[in-house]
């Protein structure tokens, strides 16, 4: 199958368990916390079900790692070159609390890049995709832009756009080296998105994520030209550990 037919069938299987998890928002649900005091809901369940199944069909070959499906061991996943990397739902704070902020997420990693994307927010009726030969795209109901970042001088009135559900200590004292900032709250990856569609100009993000959280949204940052590096400048990168907790990162459209 080539890039730009994977990057459709990605798009469609996020939409078609976007609609899974529709269904379950419109209606009263349970809230069930795991080890590490997450919430899950049947709709992750749902989705997760969906998109395994349907990836399965696109690559057979293709091991895959979801969120709901985390525990496999760093000796099998150390092996792999490429492999799908999925959060059913990134944001389940949100869809809990039901302000639309939530995304399917869904990433294709080759040797720890993000090179393939699909950012979904079923709620909103938009999705986010990407793919490293061809580019990425907003797509809104049927209409579809594309997605260049333009790059921002690094001073003035800096919008920086933040977490609705964690706010971290450490994003003050970054802050500090800006003259204006206008912080903008969004939930789930649409943080990384909105610094693809040059709607914020950074996103720093110094506080706990998982690989899954950022993999897509990744994709469709970096292949729009946005920088997404860790605080330290190096690469954010992918299944390099035995955990699957990301270092502090920074996704910018400022000009160095």
């Amino acid at each position: 199958m080539n890039h730009t037919d994977l990057l459709e069938e990605v798009l469609n299987l996020s939409i078609r368990a976007g609609e899974a998890i529709m269904e379950i928002y419109a209606k009263d649900f349970n809230v069930e916390y795991k080890e590490d005091e997450s919430p899950v809901t049947e709709a992750d369940l749902a989705a997760h079900k969906i998109i395994v199944a349907g990836l399965k069909l696109l690559t057979p070959e293709m091991p895959i790692l979801s969120e709901e499906s985390a525990g496999i061991d760093w000796q099998e996943r150390q092996q792999w070159q490429e492999y799908w990397l999925v959060d059913p739902i990134d944001g389940t704070k949100e869809f809990i609390k039901k302000n639309g902020e939530f995304t399917v997420n869904i990433a294709l990693i080759n040797n720890g890049e993000p090179i393939l994307g699909v950012v979904h927010a079923p709620a909103l009726n938009e999705s986010y995709l990407a793919e490293k030969s061809i580019g990425a795209f907003k797509q809104t109901g049927e209409a579809r832009i594309e997605l260049k970042v333009t790059t921002k001088p690094n001073q003035g009135l800096i919008k920086v756009v933040g977490s609705r559900s964690h706010p971290s200590p450490d994003l003050a004292e970054y802050l500090t080296r800006f003259e204006q900032v206008d912080m903008v709250p969004k939930g789930s990856s649409l943080k990384l998105c909105l610094v693809a569609e040059s709607k914020a100009d950074v996103y720093p993000r110094l506080g706990p994520t998982s690989e899954w959280d950022t993999g897509a949204g990744h994709a469709v940052a970096s292949i729009a030209g946005a920088k997404v590096s860790q605080v330290n400048g190096e690469p954010l990168r992918y299944n390099q550990k035995a955990e699957y907790l990301n270092p502090y990162f920074v996704v910018s459209r400022l000009e160095d």
